[in-house]
Protein backbone atom coordinates (compact mmCIF):
# COMPACT_ATOMS: atom_id res chain seq x y z
CA UNK A 1 0.00 0.00 0.00
CA UNK A 2 3.03 2.33 0.05
CA UNK A 3 2.14 3.30 -3.53
CA UNK A 4 -0.95 5.05 -2.13
CA UNK A 5 1.25 7.56 -0.32
CA UNK A 6 2.67 10.08 -2.78
CA UNK A 7 5.08 11.49 -0.20
CA UNK A 8 6.82 8.10 0.07
CA UNK A 9 6.86 7.73 -3.70
CA UNK A 10 8.49 11.15 -4.03
CA UNK A 11 10.99 10.37 -1.26
CA UNK A 12 11.99 6.72 -1.80
CA UNK A 13 14.87 6.94 0.69
CA UNK A 14 12.66 8.28 3.52
CA UNK A 15 11.98 6.11 6.58
CA UNK A 16 9.04 7.82 8.28
CA UNK A 17 8.84 6.79 11.94
CA UNK A 18 6.91 9.74 13.36
CA UNK A 19 3.32 8.61 12.83
CA UNK A 20 2.51 9.01 16.54
CA UNK A 21 2.95 12.74 15.92
CA UNK A 22 1.11 12.80 12.60
CA UNK A 23 0.55 10.14 9.97
CA UNK A 24 1.10 10.38 6.24
CA UNK A 25 -1.95 10.80 3.98
CA UNK A 26 -2.96 8.51 1.11
CA UNK A 27 -3.98 10.07 -2.19
CA UNK A 28 -7.64 9.12 -1.64
CA UNK A 29 -7.75 11.32 1.46
CA UNK A 30 -6.04 14.24 -0.26
CA UNK A 31 -8.44 13.96 -3.20
CA UNK A 32 -11.47 13.72 -0.91
CA UNK A 33 -10.47 16.85 0.99
CA UNK A 34 -9.88 18.74 -2.27
CA UNK A 35 -13.28 17.61 -3.59
CA UNK A 36 -15.07 19.95 -1.19
CA UNK A 37 -13.46 22.99 -2.78
CA UNK A 38 -13.89 21.68 -6.34
CA UNK A 39 -17.42 20.27 -6.11
CA UNK A 40 -19.25 21.78 -3.11
CA UNK A 41 -17.76 24.95 -1.65
CA UNK A 42 -20.87 26.07 0.25
CA UNK A 43 -21.90 26.40 3.90
CA UNK A 44 -23.65 23.54 5.64
CA UNK A 45 -26.63 24.07 7.94
CA UNK A 46 -27.26 27.61 6.74
CA UNK A 47 -27.80 28.05 3.01
CA UNK A 48 -30.88 26.49 1.43
CA UNK A 49 -29.59 26.64 -2.15
CA UNK A 50 -28.57 23.52 -4.07
CA UNK A 51 -24.86 23.65 -3.16
CA UNK A 52 -25.66 24.17 0.49
CA UNK A 53 -28.03 21.19 0.46
CA UNK A 54 -25.40 19.01 -1.24
CA UNK A 55 -22.86 20.04 1.40
CA UNK A 56 -25.33 19.10 4.15
CA UNK A 57 -25.92 15.70 2.60
CA UNK A 58 -22.21 15.01 2.26
CA UNK A 59 -21.46 16.00 5.85
CA UNK A 60 -24.32 13.85 7.18
CA UNK A 61 -22.85 10.93 5.25
CA UNK A 62 -19.40 11.63 6.71
CA UNK A 63 -20.73 11.89 10.26
CA UNK A 64 -22.45 8.52 9.89
CA UNK A 65 -19.29 6.95 8.48
CA UNK A 66 -17.00 8.24 11.23
CA UNK A 67 -19.53 7.29 13.92
CA UNK A 68 -19.67 3.75 12.55
CA UNK A 69 -15.87 3.53 12.55
CA UNK A 70 -15.78 3.98 16.35
CA UNK A 71 -19.07 2.26 17.19
CA UNK A 72 -20.99 5.43 18.01
CA UNK A 73 -24.36 6.80 16.97
CA UNK A 74 -24.14 9.65 14.48
CA UNK A 75 -25.84 12.08 16.89
CA UNK A 76 -23.12 11.23 19.42
CA UNK A 77 -20.33 12.65 17.23
CA UNK A 78 -19.32 16.29 17.77
CA UNK A 79 -16.66 17.84 15.53
CA UNK A 80 -13.60 19.35 17.20
CA UNK A 81 -10.26 20.58 15.88
CA UNK A 82 -8.45 17.58 17.38
CA UNK A 83 -8.41 15.20 20.36
CA UNK A 84 -7.06 18.00 22.56
CA UNK A 85 -10.12 20.15 21.95
CA UNK A 86 -12.39 17.15 22.52
CA UNK A 87 -10.74 16.50 25.89
CA UNK A 88 -11.10 20.17 26.82
CA UNK A 89 -14.74 20.02 25.79
CA UNK A 90 -15.37 17.16 28.23
CA UNK A 91 -13.38 18.82 31.01
CA UNK A 92 -15.23 22.11 30.72
CA UNK A 93 -18.71 20.72 30.01
CA UNK A 94 -18.92 17.86 32.53
CA UNK A 95 -21.19 18.35 35.56
CA UNK A 96 -19.03 18.23 38.70
CA UNK A 97 -21.73 19.65 41.00
CA UNK A 98 -22.46 16.32 42.73
CA UNK A 99 -19.10 14.57 42.57
CA UNK A 100 -15.75 16.29 42.23
CA UNK A 101 -13.18 13.49 42.14
CA UNK A 102 -11.38 12.93 38.83
CA UNK A 103 -8.80 10.16 38.42
CA UNK A 104 -6.08 10.13 35.79
CA UNK A 105 -2.46 8.93 35.57
CA UNK A 106 1.02 10.36 35.36
CA UNK A 107 1.34 8.64 31.96
CA UNK A 108 -1.11 10.93 30.18
CA UNK A 109 -0.57 13.43 27.39
CA UNK A 110 -0.60 17.10 28.40
CA UNK A 111 -3.97 17.32 26.62
CA UNK A 112 -5.39 15.20 29.45
CA UNK A 113 -3.39 16.59 32.36
CA UNK A 114 -3.58 20.33 31.73
CA UNK A 115 -7.38 20.83 31.43
CA UNK A 116 -7.99 18.91 34.65
CA UNK A 117 -5.06 20.48 36.49
CA UNK A 118 -6.60 23.84 35.60
CA UNK A 119 -9.96 22.76 37.03
CA UNK A 120 -8.18 21.48 40.15
CA UNK A 121 -6.39 24.78 40.62
CA UNK A 122 -9.72 26.64 40.36
CA UNK A 123 -11.24 24.37 43.03
CA UNK A 124 -13.77 22.84 40.62
CA UNK A 125 -12.50 19.27 41.03
CA UNK A 126 -10.34 17.06 43.23
CA UNK A 127 -7.70 15.43 41.04
CA UNK A 128 -5.96 12.13 41.81
CA UNK A 129 -3.01 11.22 39.58
CA UNK A 130 -1.95 7.56 39.68
CA UNK A 131 1.76 6.74 39.60
CA UNK A 132 3.32 4.21 37.23
CA UNK A 133 5.58 1.18 37.39
CA UNK A 134 7.77 1.13 34.29
CA UNK A 135 5.17 3.18 32.46
CA UNK A 136 2.20 0.98 33.37
CA UNK A 137 -0.66 1.41 35.85
CA UNK A 138 -1.86 -1.78 37.51
CA UNK A 139 -5.47 -2.94 37.89
CA UNK A 140 -4.94 -2.80 41.65
CA UNK A 141 -4.12 0.91 41.47
CA UNK A 142 -7.32 1.62 39.56
CA UNK A 143 -9.40 -0.52 41.91
CA UNK A 144 -7.97 1.21 44.97
CA UNK A 145 -8.51 4.72 43.58
CA UNK A 146 -12.02 4.44 42.11
CA UNK A 147 -14.74 4.89 44.74
CA UNK A 148 -18.26 6.27 45.17
CA UNK A 149 -16.91 9.84 45.23
CA UNK A 150 -15.42 9.49 41.75
CA UNK A 151 -17.07 11.50 38.98
CA UNK A 152 -14.80 10.78 36.02
CA UNK A 153 -11.87 8.64 34.90
CA UNK A 154 -9.70 10.17 32.15
CA UNK A 155 -7.00 8.03 30.58
CA UNK A 156 -5.57 6.78 27.29
CA UNK A 157 -6.13 3.48 25.52
CA UNK A 158 -2.65 3.58 23.95
CA UNK A 159 0.21 5.54 25.44
CA UNK A 160 2.11 8.00 23.25
CA UNK A 161 5.50 7.49 24.96
CA UNK A 162 5.67 3.71 25.40
CA UNK A 163 2.91 2.29 23.18
CA UNK A 164 1.28 0.47 26.13
CA UNK A 165 -2.38 -0.36 25.51
CA UNK A 166 -4.56 -0.21 28.59
CA UNK A 167 -7.71 -2.29 29.00
CA UNK A 168 -10.14 0.64 29.08
CA UNK A 169 -13.12 -1.72 29.02
CA UNK A 170 -12.03 -3.10 32.40
CA UNK A 171 -11.26 0.36 33.79
CA UNK A 172 -14.61 1.61 32.52
CA UNK A 173 -16.45 -1.21 34.29
CA UNK A 174 -14.75 -0.27 37.55
CA UNK A 175 -15.90 3.32 37.01
CA UNK A 176 -19.48 2.37 36.16
CA UNK A 177 -19.72 0.02 39.15
CA UNK A 178 -19.21 3.12 41.31
CA UNK A 179 -21.51 5.38 39.30
CA UNK A 180 -18.63 7.23 37.62
CA UNK A 181 -17.94 7.79 33.92
CA UNK A 182 -14.88 7.24 31.72
CA UNK A 183 -13.37 9.51 29.08
CA UNK A 184 -10.73 7.92 26.84
CA UNK A 185 -7.97 9.78 25.02
CA UNK A 186 -8.03 7.71 21.84
CA UNK A 187 -5.52 9.76 19.84
CA UNK A 188 -3.04 6.87 19.74
CA UNK A 189 -5.57 4.06 20.05
CA UNK A 190 -8.23 4.70 17.39
CA UNK A 191 -5.72 4.77 14.47
CA UNK A 192 -4.10 1.47 15.39
CA UNK A 193 -6.69 -0.98 16.67
CA UNK A 194 -10.43 -1.44 16.42
CA UNK A 195 -12.38 0.73 18.86
CA UNK A 196 -16.09 0.48 19.61
CA UNK A 197 -17.66 2.96 22.00
CA UNK A 198 -20.73 0.81 22.66
CA UNK A 199 -19.01 -2.59 22.90
CA UNK A 200 -16.36 -1.23 25.26
CA UNK A 201 -19.02 0.71 27.20
CA UNK A 202 -17.14 4.01 27.12
CA UNK A 203 -18.79 7.32 27.89
CA UNK A 204 -16.48 9.58 25.86
CA UNK A 205 -13.86 8.88 23.21
CA UNK A 206 -11.62 11.67 21.88
CA UNK A 207 -9.62 11.26 18.67
CA UNK A 208 -7.89 13.15 15.86
CA UNK A 209 -7.99 12.59 12.10
CA UNK A 210 -4.36 13.52 11.48
CA UNK A 211 -3.02 10.49 13.36
CA UNK A 212 -5.16 8.07 11.33
CA UNK A 213 -4.30 9.07 7.73
CA UNK A 214 -6.67 12.05 7.79
CA UNK A 215 -6.23 15.84 7.54
CA UNK A 216 -4.84 18.07 10.26
CA UNK A 217 -7.16 20.39 12.15
CA UNK A 218 -10.14 18.05 12.48
CA UNK A 219 -11.09 15.60 15.22
CA UNK A 220 -14.12 14.36 17.08
CA UNK A 221 -15.69 13.62 20.40
CA UNK A 222 -17.76 10.44 20.37
CA UNK A 223 -20.15 10.29 23.32
CA UNK A 224 -22.60 7.73 24.57
CA UNK A 225 -24.89 10.60 25.55
CA UNK A 226 -24.02 14.18 24.61
CA UNK A 227 -26.97 15.39 26.71
CA UNK A 228 -24.83 14.83 29.79
CA UNK A 229 -22.47 17.62 28.69
CA UNK A 230 -23.12 21.34 28.73
CA UNK A 231 -22.31 23.49 25.70
CA UNK A 232 -18.66 24.58 25.61
CA UNK A 233 -18.54 27.07 22.70
CA UNK A 234 -21.73 28.71 21.41
CA UNK A 235 -22.54 30.95 18.47
CA UNK A 236 -23.91 30.69 14.95
CA UNK A 237 -25.15 27.21 14.08
CA UNK A 238 -25.96 26.22 17.68
CA UNK A 239 -29.36 27.92 18.06
CA UNK A 240 -32.89 27.86 16.62
CA UNK A 241 -33.89 31.36 17.75
CA UNK A 242 -32.28 34.14 19.78
CA UNK A 243 -33.70 37.11 21.64
CA UNK A 244 -31.92 39.33 24.14
CA UNK A 245 -33.76 37.44 26.88
CA UNK A 246 -33.36 33.84 25.73
CA UNK A 247 -31.58 31.50 23.32
CA UNK A 248 -33.29 28.34 22.12
CA UNK A 249 -30.47 25.89 21.39
CA UNK A 250 -30.48 23.16 18.77
CA UNK A 251 -30.33 19.49 19.67
CA UNK A 252 -27.16 17.40 19.62
CA UNK A 253 -24.68 17.44 18.06
CA UNK A 254 -25.31 20.89 16.51
CA UNK A 255 -25.22 22.67 19.88
CA UNK A 256 -21.53 21.74 20.18
CA UNK A 257 -20.55 22.92 16.70
CA UNK A 258 -20.52 26.70 16.71
CA UNK A 259 -19.46 28.57 13.60
CA UNK A 260 -18.35 27.31 10.21
CA UNK A 261 -16.82 23.85 10.46
CA UNK A 262 -13.86 22.35 8.60
CA UNK A 263 -16.01 20.84 5.85
CA UNK A 264 -13.06 19.78 3.70
CA UNK A 265 -11.38 18.23 6.73
CA UNK A 266 -14.51 16.29 7.69
CA UNK A 267 -14.74 14.85 4.18
CA UNK A 268 -11.05 13.90 4.33
CA UNK A 269 -11.61 12.41 7.79
CA UNK A 270 -14.33 10.13 6.44
CA UNK A 271 -12.09 9.12 3.53
CA UNK A 272 -9.40 8.10 6.03
CA UNK A 273 -11.95 5.89 7.80
CA UNK A 274 -12.85 4.37 4.42
CA UNK A 275 -9.18 3.64 3.72
CA UNK A 276 -8.63 1.97 7.09
CA UNK A 277 -11.89 0.02 6.75
CA UNK A 278 -10.72 -1.28 3.37
CA UNK A 279 -7.41 -2.35 4.89
CA UNK A 280 -9.19 -3.81 7.91
CA UNK A 281 -8.34 -2.77 11.47
CA UNK A 282 -7.58 -6.38 12.36
CA UNK A 283 -4.89 -6.36 9.67
CA UNK A 284 -3.58 -3.02 10.89
CA UNK A 285 -3.20 -4.39 14.40
CA UNK A 286 -1.60 -7.63 13.20
CA UNK A 287 0.89 -5.69 11.06
CA UNK A 288 1.83 -3.51 14.02
CA UNK A 289 2.38 -6.50 16.29
CA UNK A 290 4.98 -7.72 13.82
CA UNK A 291 6.51 -4.26 13.49
CA UNK A 292 6.77 -3.92 17.27
CA UNK A 293 9.06 -6.95 17.48
CA UNK A 294 11.20 -5.71 14.59
CA UNK A 295 11.37 -2.24 16.11
CA UNK A 296 12.62 -3.66 19.41
CA UNK A 297 15.22 -5.69 17.54
CA UNK A 298 16.40 -2.61 15.61
CA UNK A 299 16.76 -0.71 18.88
CA UNK A 300 18.67 -3.48 20.63
CA UNK A 301 21.14 -1.98 23.11
CA UNK A 302 19.09 1.18 23.69
CA UNK A 303 17.13 1.93 26.87
CA UNK A 304 13.49 1.24 26.02
CA UNK A 305 10.77 2.86 28.14
CA UNK A 306 7.96 0.52 29.08
CA UNK A 307 8.07 -3.26 28.79
CA UNK A 308 9.44 -5.34 25.94
CA UNK A 309 6.43 -7.68 26.22
CA UNK A 310 2.69 -7.32 26.69
CA UNK A 311 0.04 -5.41 24.77
CA UNK A 312 2.03 -2.67 23.03
CA UNK A 313 1.70 -0.72 19.80
CA UNK A 314 4.57 -0.40 17.29
CA UNK A 315 5.95 2.60 19.15
CA UNK A 316 9.08 2.90 21.30
CA UNK A 317 10.46 5.70 23.41
CA UNK A 318 14.19 5.14 23.85
CA UNK A 319 17.57 6.62 24.75
CA UNK A 320 21.20 5.75 24.13
CA UNK A 321 23.53 5.99 27.12
CA UNK A 322 25.67 9.12 26.91
CA UNK A 323 23.67 10.65 24.05
CA UNK A 324 21.23 13.54 24.08
CA UNK A 325 17.82 12.66 22.56
CA UNK A 326 17.84 15.61 20.13
CA UNK A 327 21.33 14.65 18.90
CA UNK A 328 20.18 11.11 18.17
CA UNK A 329 17.15 12.40 16.27
CA UNK A 330 19.27 14.77 14.20
CA UNK A 331 21.80 12.08 13.33
CA UNK A 332 19.02 9.69 12.32
CA UNK A 333 17.60 12.47 10.19
CA UNK A 334 20.91 12.62 8.28
CA UNK A 335 20.21 9.00 7.33
CA UNK A 336 16.70 10.09 6.21
CA UNK A 337 15.03 8.46 9.23
CA UNK A 338 12.34 10.70 10.71
CA UNK A 339 11.74 10.29 14.44
CA UNK A 340 10.70 12.64 17.23
CA UNK A 341 12.71 13.69 20.29
CA UNK A 342 11.77 15.48 23.50
CA UNK A 343 9.02 14.81 26.03
CA UNK A 344 6.26 14.15 23.43
CA UNK A 345 3.86 16.47 25.32
CA UNK A 346 4.03 14.04 28.24
CA UNK A 347 6.76 15.41 30.49
CA UNK A 348 5.49 14.11 33.86
CA UNK A 349 5.24 10.57 32.50
CA UNK A 350 8.67 10.64 30.87
CA UNK A 351 10.26 11.99 34.03
CA UNK A 352 8.46 9.35 36.12
CA UNK A 353 10.18 6.69 33.98
CA UNK A 354 13.58 8.31 34.47
CA UNK A 355 13.85 10.20 31.16
CA UNK A 356 14.73 13.52 32.79
CA UNK A 357 15.97 15.00 29.50
CA UNK A 358 13.31 13.42 27.34
CA UNK A 359 13.83 10.61 24.84
CA UNK A 360 13.66 9.62 21.18
CA UNK A 361 10.47 8.09 19.80
CA UNK A 362 10.10 5.81 16.78
CA UNK A 363 6.52 5.04 15.79
CA UNK A 364 5.31 2.84 12.94
CA UNK A 365 2.13 2.63 10.90
CA UNK A 366 0.69 0.66 8.02
CA UNK A 367 3.19 1.96 5.44
CA UNK A 368 6.30 0.87 7.36
CA UNK A 369 8.02 -2.37 6.35
CA UNK A 370 10.99 -4.63 7.01
CA UNK A 371 13.29 -2.47 4.89
CA UNK A 372 12.54 0.51 7.15
CA UNK A 373 13.49 -1.55 10.20
CA UNK A 374 16.72 -2.71 8.52
CA UNK A 375 17.70 0.91 7.81
CA UNK A 376 16.92 1.91 11.39
CA UNK A 377 18.97 -1.00 12.75
CA UNK A 378 21.92 -0.05 10.55
CA UNK A 379 21.83 3.59 11.66
CA UNK A 380 21.44 2.65 15.31
CA UNK A 381 24.45 0.35 15.07
CA UNK A 382 26.57 3.29 13.89
CA UNK A 383 25.28 5.46 16.72
CA UNK A 384 25.98 2.79 19.34
CA UNK A 385 29.56 2.56 18.10
CA UNK A 386 29.87 6.35 18.20
CA UNK A 387 28.69 6.56 21.80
Amino acid sequence: MRKDFKLLENNPDLVYLDSACTSLKPESVIEAESSYYRELGACAGRSSHYMGRKTNEKLDECREKIAKFVGSKSDGIAWTRNATEALNLVANSFDFSKRKKVITTVMEHHAVLLPFMKLRDKGVIELEVLSCQNGEISDEQWESAIDDKTALIVTNNANNTTGFRQDVRKIGKMAHDHGAQICVDGAQGVPHHKMNLRDENLDYLCFSAHKMLGPTGIGALAARNLNELDSFVVGGGTVKTVSLEKADYLKNPARFEAGIQDYAGIIGFAAACDYLDNVGMDRVEEHEKGMRGKLLKALDGATIYGSSSGNYAALCGFNLKGAKPHDIALMLDKDRIAVRSGFFCAQPGMEAMGAKDGAVRASCYIYNNDEDMDKLASSMEKLKQLY
